[in-house]
């Protein structure tokens, strides 16, 4: 995508000295630790539900497959993030990277994917802890509206409390919800039988069909997206860039650990799920690990604190991807990519806005469609684009830029951001092959963005605002290197 030559100009209000004041985050409230735990919150969710479906697309050795490669594709993505966040550490993450690479048009065609992400997950995963709170019989409450507005008004309430606490409360709920899953594994492997995991009846009209493929060879790309749901969000931790400790070296070393402890727990519960109950079992459950500790349908103490748990997982990533949502709006916004008073942050230094816009929305939607399911699968087709055009920034501007100083450096280099760039491609044509429609919604909101920018915004952005202020001085150096 080539670079737009045109420098922002400042529009109106963006001359005034306490334009960035107006809009500024508190520093330094999060080290390593706290970072690492808000990646894992992003996810931690995704391992108590949801990816099981997989199954259905794929069987056992479809989804295992598509978790291995979706796997290696989060793995190569958030170690070419690592080192852009290290190059650029603003509130901005994806759409700051592609801003310096791809110009500008790259920079909103990638922050809006983000955000589609970001407010239609948190929205789905409202659905889903309702669905829990009915299950658990908490209170006699039913799912539906009010335990959704429950939901936002609460955890929307803490993030504006202040940042510092946000992420320690993040941090506690993602430990109890962890461990949980350390203890499901640990009881679910004493049932372990591998005679289990391909029990699911083959298509032999498939190509390829087997015991292990019972869906065919398309059955891996199909179950792509539910691979992706053992990592979905843990590429939001470089948003957090400008309320951290020490951005250039806390950053990478935050998303690598974020990567290795999700890698791991993928693995104990995809193969502990499958082998204590089966994949057939649990293939269409709404709570698969409950129903691996449950091969009689009959509550257990531990399956009774797993499902617990589960509640605890979702609240972690709602809380958290409330989180990315806001720091990714606020960042568009103070570039004037988006109305820019949706930027403005509070005596405490949250975008208030910028949190209570996108609950709005997030909370309409949940009590509106109910249907949790869909606008997760929106929230995937959104996340793959960013996925693609983020590792495109990475390769563009190593090749662009190789003398950028880089206090950390991608292992493998392009070729790491080469293969998280075909993969999420891949993912994203697989997004049509599950969800139809979702993938049509995706592109009607995308349509709708792009119209706006077009038209409006791209001739009213903010040229202090610190990402577009770093690709001007790019675009200054290289005009000097040309004369």
């Amino acid at each position: 995508m080539p670079q737009e030559s045109t420098t922002p100009r400042a529009a109106a209000g963006d001359d005034h000295d306490d334009y960035l004041e107006r809009r500024a985050l508190r520093r330094g409230n999060a080290g390593w630790v706290l970072l690492t735990g808000l990646g894992v919150a992003y996810v931690v969710s995704g391992d108590y539900s949801g990816w099981n479906s997989g199954l259905k697309e794929g069987g056992f050795g479809g989804l295992a497959i598509a978790m291995v490669l979706m796997g290696v594709m989060y793995t190569c993505m958030v170690f070419s993030l690592a080192e852009l966040s290290s190059v650029l550490p603003t509130a901005g993450g994806g759409y700051g990277f592609a801003r310096r690479a791809l110009g500008p048009w790259g920079g909103f065609l990638t922050g809006t994917a983000i955000l589609i992400e970001y407010v239609l997950a948190p929205a789905a995963i409202s659905i889903f802890i309702g669905d829990y709170v009915e299950s658990l019989g908490l209170f006699g409450l039913e799912s539906g509206w009010p335990v959704y507005l429950v939901c936002f008004v609460v955890f929307t309430g803490i993030h504006l409390w202040g940042v510092g606490e946000a992420l320690r409360f993040s941090f506690v709920v993602t430990g109890i919800a962890v461990v949980a899953l350390l203890v499901f594994a640990v009881g679910a492997f004493l049932d372990f039988d591998a005679s289990k995991l391909n029990d699911i009846p083959v298509d032999h009209d498939a190509f390829g069909a087997s015991s292990w493929l019972p869906l065919g060879i398309l059955g891996i790309w199909a179950a792509f997206p539910f691979g992706m749901w053992f990592f979905l969000g843990v590429e939001g931790v470089p948003l957090a860039a400008e309320e951290t400790k020490d951005p250039a070296r806390t950053l990478p070393r935050a998303i690598r650990w974020s990567m290795f402890i999700l890698v791991g727990l993928a693995l104990l519960t995809f193969f502990a799920s499958a082998g204590a109950r089966g994949s057939a079992a649990i293939q269409s459950t709404g709570n698969p690990l409950v129903d691996a500790l449950q091969p009689d349908g009959e509550r257990t103490a531990l399956s009774r604190v797993i499902n617990y748990a589960g509640l605890a997982g979702l609240v972690a990533s709602f809380f958290s991807l409330i989180y990315a949502g806001s720091r990714q709006l606020f960042a568009l916004s103070r570039a004037g990519y988006l109305p820019r008073f949706l930027s403005l942050t509070s005596r405490r230094k949250a975008p208030y806005l910028g949190l209570l816009v996108p609950g709005a929305i997030g909370f309409s939607l949940a009590a509106a469609t109910g249907d949790g399911a869909r606008m997760l699968n929106v929230a995937v087709f959104g996340a793959t684009i960013s996925y693609a055009l983020m590792s495109l920034s990475h390769i563009v501007l190593r090749r662009r830029e190789p003398a950028l100083p880089r206090p950390y450096r991608t292992p493998g280099g392009v070729l790491t951001s080469s293969v998280a760039l075909a993969l999420a491609c891949a993912a994203l044509v697989a997004t049509f092959l599950v969800d139809v429609t979702a993938a049509v919604i995706a592109l009607g909101v995308y349509g709708v963005a792009i119209a706006y920018f077009g038209l409006y915004s791209r001739k009213h952005l903010v040229a202090r605002a610190p990402e577009e202020e770093f690709a001007a001085l790019a675009a200054a150096e290289a005009e000097l290197e040309r004369k």
